[in-house]
């Protein structure tokens, strides 16, 4: 178990602050504000040459990791969810969250939170999905998630599809399976800190 200080207090503070604000904004408007992010980012740089510097402070631990883990963890977590922005998977707003979270997390934890929240992404759709089956039925459904290709759209003579269209169509704000899957690494990592 990780003894409280100064380091530990910071980076639980901003980290659970971010999660929390990120979650509240995705779920109402579908949107994480740059000025929430960007500030994280920056917050998270300077945490880390503060505290730990370029290589780390010389522990082992999360919470020791330096500047080149957090610049390691960054190209992965923003790398990898750009890559899906760019071809239609997600929004801007979740590249620039898990950008700014995987700084402060760290190379390790970061790519935990992202497979862990694939999971909960994954059972949080199945469940809105199924849900909405019961209560409208499959056609509803299906003509609510699921977007019209652009053979249909021509045919109907329908315009093309705009990002507003695909907000409308996200089954869920996936800041808050990130957040889930961040507290829950964080809680499994200081409670049973043998992930070095």
């Amino acid at each position: 178990m990780l003894e409280p200080n100064l380091k530990l207090i910071l980076f639980f503070s901003f980290v659970g602050l971010f999660t929390i604000a990120a979650s509240v904004f995705d779920f109402r408007f579908r949107k994480i504000p740059n000025k929430l992010t960007i500030p994280m980012f920056l917050l998270g740089l300077i945490f880390k040459v503060s505290f730990n510097g370029w290589s780390g402070s010389g522990e082992t631990g999360f919470l020791h990791a330096g500047l080149s883990d957090a610049l390691l963890a960054f190209s992965v977590g923003f790398g990898t969810l750009f890559l899906l922005w760019m071809i239609g998977g997600g929004g801007g707003g979740d590249v620039k969250l898990m950008g700014a979270l995987s700084v402060w997390l760290g190379f390790q934890l970061t790519l935990y939170v992202m497979i862990i929240s694939t999971v909960f992404v994954l059972i949080g759709t199945s469940l809105v999905v199924f849900t909405s089956v019961l209560t409208r039925g499959i056609w509803k459904t299906k003509n609510k998630y699921v977007a019209n290709s652009e053979k249909e759209n021509k045919k109907k003579k329908a315009p093309k599809e705009t990002v507003g269209d695909r907000k409308q169509r996200r089954i869920m704000a996936y800041a808050i399976p990130i957040a889930l899957a961040t507290w829950a690494v964080l809680i499994w990592q200081t409670t049973q800190p043998i992930i070095h």
